[in-house]
């Protein structure tokens, strides 16, 4: 269904029965990224499945100050006062992950226990910060000038997607069709407001969420199982799971074993 969030038409899908789960994609993904953990999660959640701005079937509008990273959670609260979601568990891959952990931080009351899959809460140096809101500034002009046949190819082909090349040849295709029906725009706009250079660092912060966390990171991301045992330490109530043999998107790689850890997670009554 659409539903008109802050002026804005977002995309959002609901299936399954019981408590509330929230999926927040990564960059240049979709809901329908979710697909492969669907059938499980939604035996024991009712999901809320969207698409943010600019990706999906959401929409992608021309002003790029409206996906600021800010904006984007402020719009996922008003999608929870809609449904009429008091508190909901929250699970997000990536930028989904990075716009999860924001909201839980600024929002604490409304979130129960999140899972944030490959994910960060950004960069702690100014000057790392600002080297990488120059690099994707520069990305999203190459999208607008070269178009969606480029940048989906030039996407896949990052090093830190190299793992996905032994998923099935049907996995990839439907991957780089999901992408391709996104739009220029929206992809140029999305990586300009939620650029990880320029999201505020929560390093700072990470002591202070005292929801519980579980942190997921596939055995073959080096960079991010790092990030996530540095988290972990950081936290006060956050554990960290490795899952083995898989990448940075793990829940796509090894989507059983992510489902299952989410469930176990989830049905917890506390997490150490």
């Amino acid at each position: 269904m659409k539903l008109l969030l802050n002026g804005v038409e977002w995309y959002v899908e609901l299936t399954g029965e019981g408590p509330p789960l929230l999926l927040l994609h990564g960059f240049t993904g979709s809901g329908q990224t979710w697909q492969p953990l669907v059938p499980t999660l939604a035996e024991h959640h009712t999901l809320i499945i969207v698409d943010l701005i600019g990706h999906g079937q959401s929409d992608a509008p021309a002003d790029p100050a409206r996906y600021a990273i800010e904006q984007c959670v402020a719009d996922l609260l008003t999608l929870l006062d809609h449904l009429r979601v008091e508190r909901v568990d929250l699970c997000g891959y990536s930028m989904g992950g990075r716009i999860g952990l924001l909201l839980t931080a600024g929002a604490p009351a409304r979130v129960r226990r999140q899972i944030l899959i490959g994910a960060s809460p950004g960069l702690a140096d100014p000057a790392e910060r600002a080297a990488r809101l120059a690099s994707d500034e520069a990305l999203a002009r190459r999208i607008e000038q070269e178009g969606m046949e480029w940048f989906v190819d030039y996407w896949a082909a990052q090093p830190i997607f190299a793992s996905q090349q032994r998923l099935p040849v049907e996995v990839r295709a439907a991957q780089r069709a999901q992408r391709l029906a996104g739009s220029a725009q929206g992809y140029a706009h999305a990586l300009r407001g939620m650029s990880v250079g320029r999201q505020p660092s929560l390093w700072a912060a990470l002591p202070v969420i005292v929801t519980p966390t579980l942190l997921i990171t596939g055995a073959l991301d080096e960079k991010f199982c790092a990030i996530g045992a540095q988290m972990a330490a950081l936290m006060p109530h956050a554990r960290h799971v490795i899952v083995p043999d898989a990448g940075h998107a793990a829940q796509l790689e090894q989507p059983e074993i992510v489902a299952q850890a989410i469930i176990a997670f989830l049905q917890e009554g506390s997490v150490g």
